[in-house]
Formats: C-alpha cells, sequence, structure tokens
C-alpha cells in the first residue's frame, strides 16, 4: 500500500464534519455582509443568554466542582485511566506544560494585571479604590481562576479519558453518552454532539485568539509606536502566527505541541520570578497567603452569588463571560488532556489538573495583579488605572514600566503570548480534526491544515464584527448547550463507575478464591510460586512454556466450553508471544484471559557480585485480564494449574456480570503498550 496515499486519504465523519462547516460558513459570511449589524445582535444575544440562564451556568459550574473532587476522593479514584497496567506517557513537566499551555496561559497574560486594577476600579459591591476595593478585586480573580474552570475541563477530560482508554471507546465527545444510549452514539445522537464540541471549541479558541492577537499588538505598539492598534494588523498577526501554528500542528504532537508547551512553561516561571523579585516580594507573599485563605473561605458564597438583587451587568461581563468562554472551550482542553492523560489514576489526573494549575494560577495573580495594586495604592501610580480601562491589553506593558529592563521585558512577553498563540491554534486544530473524524487520532495532513486556517479565519471575522465583544458573544452563546452535554455526560459516567464498582465487589466477594488458587499459593502451588521467586528463567524457555504448556491448556478448555454450547476462541500471537483465550456471550462483555512474556532487568542479587551475566534480562509469564496486567507470574504451572486460574478467573468474571444487569457490551481496547520481543520491558519497580 503506497504510505503516501494513505497519509492523504480523508478521515472527516460526513455527519459531523459537513453540518460544523456549514454553521461555520454561515456564521463567517453573515458577519462579513454586515459587520455592524453583526456586532449589534451578538451584543443582544449575550445579554438575553446572561439575563436569562445565568443561574444555570453557575449551578452547573457548582456541580462540576462537587462531581470531580467527590469522584477523586472515593475508592473511584484508584481506576486507571486505561488498563490496570498502564504507565503515563508523558513526565509530569511535560504534563503540566502541555495542559497549562493549551488551558489558558493566553489568559493568565491577559487578565493576570488587567483584571485586578479594572476591580479595583469599579468592584462590584466596594468602595472603588479603596483596600476593600482591593482585597475584592483578587478575590474576584481567584475565584475566576481557581477550581471552578479547571473543573470544567477536568471533567470533560476525565470523561474522555475514561471512556476512551478504560473502555476503548473513540476518544470523542459522544463517548461519553455510550452508559446512557449505548451503540446509538455512532447515529444522529453521538454526530450531534460532536458538532456541538466542534462549534464550542471554535469560537472558544477564536475568542482566545482574539485576546492574544490584541495584546500582540498593543505590545508591538508599545515597544514601536510607528506600528498602529487596529484591526489590520491585528487580522495580519494573525493570518503570520497562523502560518506559526500550521508548522507545528503538521511536526505532530511531541514535536511540535510538547516542545513549543515546555518553551511557555519555561518563559511564564522567568517572567513571573523577574516580577517577584523586582517587585514588592513582601507584599505579594503576604496577600498570597491572605487571599488563598479568603478564598478558601468564600468558595461556597461565591459560586452561588448571581447579584440578584442589584441591576448590574457586572455578573455577565465578567463572571458569566469567563465560566461561558471555558465551558465552550471545554471540548478543546477536555479532548486535550485526555489525550495525554492516559495510564494516570483518576485521582492523579484530578489533583494534576486542579490542584496544581489553581495554585500556580494564585502565584501568577499575586505576583503580577497584587504588583499592580502595590503600585497604586503605595507608590502612586494612579494613571494606569484609566489607561487600562481604555485598553485592557496594556496593562501587563504599562506594569513593566516601573520594573527593571522594560524593553527586554516587553519584548520576551510578545515572544511569551505568541508561543502561547501558536500553542493553542495547533493543538486546538489537533482536536477539532479528532472531533470531525469520530475520534480518530491519525488524519491527513490537509485536514488539520483546514482546521488551523479556519479558526484564523473566524477570529479575524468576529474582530471585524465587533472586536473581542463578538467574541465573548459567540462563546458565552456556545457554552449554552455544550454545558448541557456535560452535565448529561456526567450522569453517563456516575453508571459507569457504579458498574466499576460491581467490578471491584465482584474481586472482594472472590478474593479468598483467588488467594488459594489465582494467586499461586496453596493446593500444592507453593512451591511452583518459591521457584519463580528465586528462579530468573531466560527467554527462549518462557516463550516455549507459553506456546506449547499455556497454548494447551486454554485450548481444553475451548474444546469444553464449546460441548456446553459456549463460544470460545483460542488465539497465539508468535510476534509477541501471547496466548489469547476469549469466550464470547451475545449482550455481554466478553471474558478474555492471556498469558504474556515479559521482559525484566536482571536484579544484581540473581547473580555473584563480580559475575557478568550473559543476558541483563529475565522473563515471566504473566497474566492478563481485560483490565490489565495482574502482576504475577505462572511459568512452570502445568496444565492443570492454568486450566484451575482460567476458571478461577472466568467464575468471577461471571459472577461479575450477574450482580452488574444491564451491563452494556463495551469494548476495551487491546494496548500493545508492552515492549517487543526484540527489546524487552525493563522493571517498573
Amino acid at each position: 500500500m503506497d504510505v503516501s496515499a494513505t497519509k492523504r486519504k480523508s478521515t472527516v465523519l460526513i455527519p459531523v464534519f459537513i453540518p460544523a462547516v456549514i454553521v461555520i460558513a454561515l456564521v463567517v459570511i453573515g458577519t462579513i455582509s454586515n459587520p455592524e449589524r453583526a456586532g449589534a445582535f451578538f451584543s443582544e444575544l449575550l445579554s438575553d443568554v446572561t439575563t436569562n440562564f445565568g443561574w444555570f451556568y453557575m449551578l452547573a459550574v457548582a456541580i462540576f466542582l462537587v462531581f470531580i473532587v467527590t469522584v477523586a476522593i472515593s475508592k473511584w479514584g484508584e481506576i486507571k485511566l486505561g488498563p490496570d497496567h498502564a504507565e503515563p506517557e508523558y513526565s509530569f513537566t511535560e504534563w503540566f506544560a502541555m495542559l497549562f499551555s493549551a488551558g489558558y496561559g493566553i489568559a493568565l497574560l491577559f487578565f493576570g494585571v488587567a483584571e485586578p486594577v479594572l476591580h479595583y476600579a469599579a468592584p462590584p459591591t466596594a468602595a472603588p479604590e479603596t483596600i476593600d476595593a482591593a482585597r475584592e478585586a483578587m478575590q474576584i480573580a481567584f475565584f475566576h481562576w481557581g477550581f471552578h474552570i479547571w473543573a470544567i475541563y477536568g471533567l470533560v477530560g476525565l470523561s474522555l479519558a475514561y471512556f476512551a482508554f478504560r473502555h476503548g471507546l473513540p476518544l470523542s465527545m459522544r463517548s461519553t453518552l455510550y452508559p446512557l444510549i449505548g451503540d446509538k452514539i455512532h447515529g444522529p445522537i453521538g454526530h450531534t454532539v460532536d458538532v456541538f464540541a466542534i462549534l464550542g471549541t471554535l469560537f472558544g479558541i477564536a475568542t482566545t485568539l482574539g485576546l492574544s492577537v490584541t495584546q500582540i499588538n498593543t505590545g508591538l505598539h508599545y515597544l514601536w509606536p510607528e506600528i498602529p492598534i487596529n484591526s489590520t494588523v491585528q487580522i495580519i498577526a494573525i493570518t503570520l502566527i497562523t502560518l506559526c501554528a500550521l508548522a507545528s500542528v503538521l511536526a505532530g504532537m511531541d514535536k511540535g505541541v510538547k516542545n513549543l508547551s515546555l518553551l511557555n512553561i519555561g518563559l511564564a516561571v522567568l517572567l513571573m520570578l523577574f516580577v517577584f523579585v523586582a517587585g514588592p516580594t513582601l507584599f505579594i507573599l503576604n496577600t498570597f497567603m491572605q487571599n488563598t485563605g479568603n478564598y478558601l473561605s468564600n468558595i461556597v458564597e461565591r459560586t452561588f452569588n448571581l447579584q440578584a438583587y442589584v441591576s448590574s451587568d457586572w455578573i455577565g461581563n465578567w463572571t458569566l463571560f469567563i465560566f461561558g468562554w471555558t465551558i465552550a472551550w471545554a471540548p478543546f482542553v477536555g479532548l486535550f488532556i485526555a489525550k495525554i492523560s492516559r495510564g494516570r489514576t483518576i485521582r492523579q489526573f484530578v489533583v494534576g489538573v486542579m490542584v496544581v494549575p489553581t495554585i500556580f494560577t494564585f502565584l501568577w495573580f499575586s505576583v503580577f495583579g497584587d504588583t499592580a495594586l502595590h503600585m497604586i495604592m503605595t507608590d502612586g501610580y494612579h494613571h494606569i488605572i484609566q489607561e487600562v480601562q481604555d485598553n485592557n491589553a496594556i496593562a501587563l506593558f504599562k506594569l513593566f514600566e516601573r520594573l527593571p529592563m522594560t524593553s527586554i521585558i516587553s519584548f520576551i512577553t510578545v515572544i511569551l503570548i505568541i508561543t502561547f498563540f501558536v500553542t493553542s491554534s495547533d493543538s486546538g486544530s489537533l482536536v477539532i480534526d479528532s472531533l470531525a473524524s469520530g475520534g480518530v487520532q491519525e488524519t491527513p495532513a490537509w485536514q488539520r491544515t483546514f482546521w488551523v486556517a479556519t479558526e484564523g479565519i473566524v477570529a479575524s471575522v468576529l474582530l471585524l464584527a465587533g472586536g473581542l465583544g463578538a467574541l465573548q458573544t459567540a462563546s458565552v452563546v456556545s457554552a449554552l448547550p455544550f454545558a448541557i452535554i456535560m452535565l448529561i455526560a456526567m450522569v453517563g459516567m456516575i453508571k459507569a463507575l457504579r458498574i466499576e464498582g460491581h467490578h471491584e465487589d465482584s474481586q472482594q466477594q472472590y478474593m479468598q478464591t483467588q488467594q488459594s488458587n489465582t494467586s499461586p499459593v496453596g493446593k500444592g502451588l507453593w512451591k511452583k510460586r518459591l521457584a519463580n521467586l528465586v528462579d530468573f528463567p531466560v527467554r527462549s524457555d518462557v516463550e516455549k512454556f507459553i506456546s506449547v504448556t499455556a497454548l494447551n491448556s486454554m485450548k481444553r478448555v475451548e474444546q469444553e466450553l464449546e460441548e456446553q454450547d459456549w463460544e470460545a476462541e483460542v488465539t497465539f500471537d508468535e510476534e509477541l508471544c501471547r496466548a489469547h483465550f476469549e469466550v464470547f456471550k451475545e449482550g455481554q462483555v466478553e471474558f478474555i484471559y492471556e498469558i504474556r512474556l515479559r521482559g525484566y532487568d536482571l536484579p544484581e542479587f540473581a547473580y555473584d557480585e563480580g559475575e557478568e551475566p550473559e543476558d541483563k534480562y529475565y522473563y515471566r509469564a504473566e497474566v492478563f485480564l481485560r483490565r490489565g496486567g495482574q502482576a504475577y507470574d505462572v511459568y512452570n504451572y502445568e496444565q492443570q494449574d492454568i486450566i484451575n486460574d482460567i476458571l478461577n478467573q472466568f467464575e468471577r468474571y461471571l459472577h461479575f456480570i450477574h450482580i452488574s444487569p444491564g451491563i452494556l457490551p463495551w469494548n476495551m481496547e487491546e494496548h500493545d503498550d508492552d515492549v517487543p520481543p526484540e527489546q524487552p520491558e525493563p522493571s517498573k519497580s
């Protein structure tokens, strides 16, 4: 087969791709034909949505937060996002860098100074430009960018990773509904869900690109005053940086997105450390501690505060915009986080996605926001307020005016905004392309190119139609249907986790049988277990055991089951040396029992000191079930011993499906994440 032809072959899912493109085209054409009227329409639509559905947004976000925290601290938190033997693909630093860059790096650069200054000048309740206003400004900033937005991202990412890596469903929003509607996710309902996910993602990314390009334009004008601040410069910037994003997206996840993300987090940390050292360091530390405590103390009150007794559009312009923007962007960030989170437990995922970014966010706002407030209240730097009110994007650069090396730091900041822009665009394109392809991960270059270009076009058109106001409307409105989808997905995940709990209960009820039979102790197997503990067999011996003894044992069980009118199948993978036994029952998840060759580093105590072993590896014949590796070795077992082990596991399987009536026939994806025979996998211990 021609590889190049395969790479060009389309993977788009027509019932998703075509409706999404039609809606996007209608928005673009309608906006271009009459930008002024489109701008007025967007403004009116935003007012209607925030007035009538503000309560729904706030309630939904509160539910998301409670749910994800509850899941993490429960026994479900120990479940892996993937088979039980799966290991994370990325280090914690790489993982955090990518989710930070995709999640909200641009937002922190844009709002880190602007939001505290704007709230200080016009707080919702306190007297403007007072100490109380400063406290309230930081409390609002912490609330807007704390646990709540990461609960939104986390819920989508957790649902996608769980269903994709634990149950082998497509890495797409439709998969989160599987426990509720089953195979109908592959029909019109699933297509509709993915269309809404694409639209929300696209308009959310367009908002982010609009924010970043206005800040880039402002920064360039600040450094070189001859460059004007206008839509022409901003659209040129979108075009040029979209080309950079295209180069990154064509390079792929590991080469493009990962390396850019590491650069982003490195520059962001250096910038924050510079302001921390050059600014009022002690004041920053004190306010960080105080504001964090106040945030935790008042989180419930702020979560449900809709300013119902105040006639003001403040809540719509700020809280609802930020939460709506986050919900609209959640399919992108959630799916992106899911793609890089395989192998982590649910608890690790929640802590990594919620706690770590939130702490970093609080540090960021304390360093930049409190430094700006200190300059205003202590140093008399009052004119920054009016300048930020006139142009939100100038805030960060005005802060640098009072710090050393202003020009150098401002230039580095522009570079950082550009790299965040590129990272958001390329990772967003990968996600939208995957959604439009029904969850396919490897797609042809032309499809990724199409979505990169589309993001740039939509951002440019919405900027022409009313600047950030139009972008803000697109985000909040597109978030409304997706918030409903997220609530339904949450219900689906609860059902799936309850079934997982049944599985754990089944294991507990059969623990005694497992200990006496499956785990090789008792019934004469203790000698074989002891032999396996002190013996370190070579590859050829274990291969022979699996291909002969283990395989013949499975065939005997297969034959007996078929005589009992049960469908079973035994296969053998010669390349990976795996004996595979599977039992099929209509309407139920299949029973899988597999014995795999696994290689490990030879421990030092296995040979005499000073002696160099001929082979630095030893091998085991390990049992794998549907849910992953069971971490015990059956090498040297007799046929009868292996048959008993298969039957014990099969008995537990039957008990599980008995106590879980109505379980859906999910198909666990087969993950070949073991190292091939020519290079054994080192020990994970």
